[in-house]
């Protein structure tokens, strides 16, 4: 087949890609690398303003997948309204599992053993003694419960957390134990020690842990957000760590980039990373592999790995 595929990465270093397609660069750049009406694939420019990676969208009419280097959606949905029905949108599953896992559990162990307040401490010189909470046996709530919600819970078995509750958009069972639905949130909030946040950001899950989702959380517990910063409210969130009643360790905030004067840089407990769940040394090789096995399959007419939405149908 002849077509044009745009790639965020130099073709020449990705090894194993089919032979048939003319490869493109772009990884937003103001200059496009070939009429994007041409464009039969297109792969998201990754860590880019949401509004660049949309920009050729609207001139791609003959586009057939677009493929982002992301888990989430969200930064390039609201351009499919441009495209023709049939177009396939897939995500990065399997890229950033490890990566945003890591993170999460970094976090949790910096939060609860106050690793934040020894390196301060450290820069005064001053030796900080006293106790703090361990991970072991806590209990776990892991709101989200997809890829990177079980990757997460890998991670956490080996420190010996008492429980992890699991919820998702549907209830379902597991090898490891039931994923509750959304419905029975409320129930599950008060007895958790930990609860972690890595649920894509859509309609439903926007202000999803608002001031009422906070209320139910029980004294002292820890909120951990990898998803998407809009998924928590910011003002209910301030609200509460200003109070002292719980903590919050965030990979991503609302807004983002945070603001040099805004108040969560300095408010207490909060822990804040630039969004750095995805941004590591596993991403490219990870990536890589995606690509390659995306475009094999688009090549040889074989069903496309991680399709999200097709546009044109319905919920698309």
């Amino acid at each position: 087949m002849t077509a044009d595929v745009w790639l965020p990465l130099p073709p020449d270093e990705i090894e194993g890609l089919p032979e048939g397609p003319a490869y493109r660069f772009w990884d937003g750049a103001d200059a496009y690398p070939a009429d994007p009406a041409d464009c039969a694939f297109y792969v998201v420019p990754y860590m880019k303003p949401p509004g660049l990676g949309q920009r050729p969208l609207t001139a791609m009419r003959s586009v057939e997948v677009v493929q982002t280097l992301t888990a989430g959606i969200d930064h390039v949905e609201p351009g499919l309204r441009h495209l023709r029905p049939g177009v396939r949108l897939c995500n990065a599953r399997g890229v950033h599992e490890a990566s945003t896992s890591e993170l999460a559990l970094a976090l949790i162990l910096a939060s609860l053993r106050g690793i934040p307040d020894y390196v301060r401490a450290q820069d005064r010189g001053e030796w900080l003694e006293g106790f703090r909470p361990a991970l072991a046996d806590r209990t776990v709530l892991i709101v989200g419960y997809g890829s990177i919600g079980a990757a997460i819970e890998d991670r956490l078995v080996p420190f010996e957390v008492a429980r992890v509750s699991r919820v998702a958009r549907s209830a379902r069972a597991t090898p490891r134990g039931p994923v509750h639905g959304l419905t029975d949130l409320p129930a599950l909030l008060p007895e958790a020690d930990v609860v972690v946040l890595t649920t894509p950001l859509t309609q439903d899950t926007r202000g999803l842990a608002g001031a009422g989702f906070l209320a139910r959380m029980k004294d002292g517990a820890l909120l951990v957000n990898v998803a998407r910063g809009p998924v928590v409210d910011t003002k209910a969130l301030l609200a509460e760590v200003e109070s002292g009643r719980i903590t919050a360790a965030l990979d991503v905030t609302d807004p983002e980039p945070l603001p040099r004067d805004h108040p969560l840089w300095q408010s207490p407990g909060v822990l804040i990373s630039p969004h750095a769940g995805g941004p590591s040394s596993a991403f490219l090789p990870r990536a890589r592999r995606l690509l390659v096995d995306q475009l094999t399959r688009f090549v040889n007419l074989e069903p496309l790995r991680n399709v999200v939405l097709t546009t044109g149908t319905a919920g698309a």
